[in-house]
């Protein structure tokens, strides 16, 4: 679940190996492109982690973040 923490929405996805969570972030890239809106996040092996909020908007949650963790989490069902 998506936890909002110091003017960010975060969560951790965790997949079986390197290769799923690569092919994991290849579709959030491309899903992130389609909203315009691209997310800080990290990858170590099987762990994606990902920090949403808009930095137009003050680096602040915004709905613009929300659609996009909703978005994500379609991809990750």
């Amino acid at each position: 679940m998506w936890q909002e923490k110091e003017n960010t929405l975060y969560r951790a996805f965790i997949f079986h190996d390197f290769s799923e969570a690569f092919a994991f972030m290849t579709r959030v890239a491309l899903l992130a492109e389609q909203h315009n809106h691209h997310p800080r996040w990290t990858n170590v092996w099987n762990k994606v982690e990902i920090w949403l909020n808009t930095h137009d908007a003050g680096d602040r949650v915004t709905e613009k973040d929300r659609k996009l963790a909703a978005s994500i989490d379609a991809l990750s069902a």
